[in-house]
């Protein structure tokens, strides 16, 4: 089924190297230090480059996989057309959950920094409502709007990037010594817990034919995975020079205790500030994981997207509300990461091979 939206409502393919570092720097790299160091220590940052370089092949895969049909595809006719109505369907409403669980683990995780480190007592059902009529008001502009938010969101949360200054007075760089001292396989699973870390990639195979040019983008869309990656790498090499190792190994949020730091002459608690502007740094994760939901259940079951926006909205509004102690966010975070290493590491690549299979039976020529 050829999906070819108003020309209205296509972005330029440029637009796709903002999406990519905005939808995969989320609330994670607020605390993700601590659980990459636990498997390979000061050789974290290795795990970096490496999990990058994967991720950069596989954004290659589903250029592929959406560039091998003779129509513009999205995934959800790709589904249908590989596996038939009824088999593609059923994969389709797995992505469906899958894309629901994204903005579930964004808005829960950050309204615990919030009650961790600014108001322990906030009402989170209050917080959260208000920051779902948010979502809704941007989801209803469309894909477009959406985009144009992840850049206003850059644009306002990178100053925050230029804090590394401050613990660079107080580094020790002995610290990433000696160097490959863990062993491949402690890297490696070092780079599987940086899974979470780098997902938001594969929602590409949902707004794909909203790109103008779309074979133009991908040079974009991969320069934008370096981006995401350097920014990791950075934050790692900065965080591994100024905590000591075992240190940092118990320090949930090394990010966040970063910013405690920052030493300027009109600000006491800079990490105020800095939670509250990194808002606008996940919100359009999250505006874009429930258009990719509430999008393909408009194909999949023939409903308004109105709607399932709607459905959508309350069913993240009950599961944030039960996910009510740190343990609970804790599993729910590690139980995605999971998902989403089996979907792009082993789903992504075999969705390639049986494209390939299927393809050359028929005789279609990419």
């Amino acid at each position: 089924m050829e999906v070819k939206p108003n020309e209205t409502k296509l972005i330029s393919p440029f637009l796709v190297f903002f999406l990519m570092p905005g939808m995969q720097i989320g609330v994670g790299i607020l605390g993700f230090e601590r659980v990459i160091a636990r498997e390979a220590g000061q050789d974290a940052w290795i795990s970096v480059i490496i999990s990058g370089l994967i991720i950069n092949i596989l954004l290659w895969m589903c250029y592929k996989i959406l560039g091998k049909g003779p129509q513009t595809l999205d995934l959800i006719a790709i589904h249908q057309d590989l596996f038939g109505k009824w088999v593609g369907n059923g994969f389709n409403i797995l992505f469906i959950l899958y894309f629901i669980l994204i903005p579930i683990i964004l808005i829960r995780t950050y309204l615990e920094v919030i009650q961790v480190w600014m108001f322990p007592s906030v009402n989170v059902l209050m917080l959260l409502t208000i920051i779902l009529i948010l979502v809704y008001s941007f989801v209803v502009g469309g894909f477009r709007v959406i985009t144009g938010f992840f850049i206003i969101g850059l644009i306002i949360g990178s100053p925050l990037f230029l804090l590394n200054y401050f613990p660079l007075k107080h580094a020790h760089f002995g610290n990433l010594g000696p160097f490959l001292d863990h062993s491949f396989l402690e890297i490696m699973k070092a780079c599987k817990k940086m899974t979470l870390n780098y997902l938001g990639f594969e929602l590409i195979l949902i707004y794909y034919p909203f790109i103008k040019r779309r074979e133009h983008s991908q040079k974009w869309a991969q320069l934008g995975v370096v981006c995401t990656m350097l920014i990791y790498l950075v934050t790692i090499i900065i965080s591994l020079a100024y905590y000591h190792q075992e240190q940092l190994k118990d320090v949930i949020w090394a990010t966040l205790t970063l910013w405690k730091i920052v030493d300027l002459p009109f600000i006491e608690r800079f990490e105020y500030i800095g939670v509250s502007v990194w808002l606008f740094m996940v919100l359009p994760n999250v505006c874009l994981g429930i258009w990719a939901a509430s999008r393909t259940a408009k194909r999949v079951f023939g409903v308004r997207q109105r709607k399932m926006l709607v459905f959508i909205l309350l069913v993240i509004l009950v599961s944030c509300f039960f996910l009510d102690d740190r343990n609970r966010i804790d599993r729910f975070n590690t139980l995605f990461s999971q998902i989403g290493f089996y979907i792009i590491y082993f789903y992504l690549p075999l969705l390639f091979i049986w494209q390939s299979i299927v393809y050359k039976v028929r005789g279609h020529k990419p």
